[in-house]
């Protein structure tokens, strides 16, 4: 099925009303899960909004919350999302660090207490598309292996690093994990194979067999040994600069995941001076990136985001790739 964009947003707004979110609230977040399905990011937009309508009535997202400030140094500041819904508590402490970047030439909010804030990737291109370098990180329940480990006591903990640009940003967006789980799930409602090893079976071998790695949970940290490492280090640091819980924490709140550790950082580069100049040095890059040699006639060699401008364009003009069941089961609510 594909569904236009109007009629995927109204259905979400709808919903979130129904559950106790105000107008606007309700409006901004059925925003934000559409623009991500519209991106291509189906495993944190339409596939991942019913789960979210769950953590609703289970209590781990309250509607009426509102997140706080609760201290700051210079342009440092902790907040408490009070578990409010994540994607509208991350958009607000990413702008928050772009008002700090403005003052200072860099912002930076640790968020405590938060929910999951959907695709990452969406506040990256917030900063960008602002004019600001953004960084930003969360951490996650227990839902990796650490390295030589079979049980999971780390987290996938994605990281997103933008830059803005005139002809459009350039945006990173990945987990600790050669594939999220997300895209695992993706993989296996479609009835294929992932393009590349991203987890263990049962009998411990490597496999693209997505349902093989949900039943192990045993997803392949990217880079192996350097993905285990990096996930585990930030997981700490968005622990004590936010003062909140860590990947183990959160793992001994239960099996769904909720109050959530998360850092967003945002650079104004304009205070340097010499915009003009890097952004030339950005275009040569990334020119001499896309006169590589392709592995085969077939393929492309893309910068890190061109494919999502790519996808938005298909998807405005075509409507909305959705499961029929995924659907069905939210115009149901």
């Amino acid at each position: 099925m594909r569904i236009p964009y109007e009629e995927m947003k109204n259905e979400f707004k709808s919903v979130l009303m129904e559950k106790g979110f105000s107008e606007k609230d309700a409006g901004e977040a059925a925003i934000s899960f559409t623009n991500n399905s519209l991106d291509g990011i189906y495993s944190h937009g339409v596939n991942r909004f019913p789960r979210v309508i769950d953590y609703i009535e289970k209590g781990y997202i309250k509607p009426n919350a509102v997140p706080e400030k609760i201290s700051a140094f210079g342009a440092l500041e902790r907040w408490d999302g009070n578990l409010a819904l994540g994607n509208l508590t991350a958009k607000q402490c990413m702008n928050r660090s772009m008002e700090l970047a403005q003052e200072y030439g860099i912002g930076c909010v640790a968020l405590k207490n938060t929910n999951h804030w959907m695709r990452g990737g969406e506040y990256g291109w917030q900063a960008a598309e602002n004019g600001f370098i953004g960084v930003c990180w969360t951490n996650t329940q227990p839902n990796m292996p650490a390295w030589n480990a079979k049980d999971r006591r780390i987290g996938n903990n994605p990281i997103i690093l933008s830059l803005p640009r005139k002809d459009g940003p350039v945006v990173v967006d990945m987990a600790m994990s050669q594939f999220s789980y997300g895209k695992i799930e993706k993989f296996k409602m479609e009835g294929r194979d992932l393009p590349v090893p991203g987890g263990f079976d049962i009998q411990g071998n490597l496999t693209k067999d997505p349902k093989a790695i949900e039943d192990t949970w045993r997803v392949l940290p990217v880079g192996y040994w350097k993905g285990s490492g990096l996930s585990i280090v930030l997981d700490i640091i968005a622990s004590m600069l936010s003062d909140g819980n860590t990947t183990h924490d959160v793992g001994k709140l239960g099996e769904d995941e909720f109050a959530l550790s998360q850092v967003f950082i945002a650079i104004d580069p304009t205070k340097l001076g010499n915009s003009q100049e890097w952004e030339k040095r950005m275009n040569e890059t990334i020119q001499d990136i896309k006169n590589s040699i392709p592995v085969s006639d077939d393929s492309e060699v893309y910068y890190p985001g061109e494919r999502t401008k790519i996808t938005r364009k298909e998807n405005t003009t075509l409507g909305i790739p959705v499961e029929s069941d995924v659907w069905k089961k939210i115009k149901s609510m």
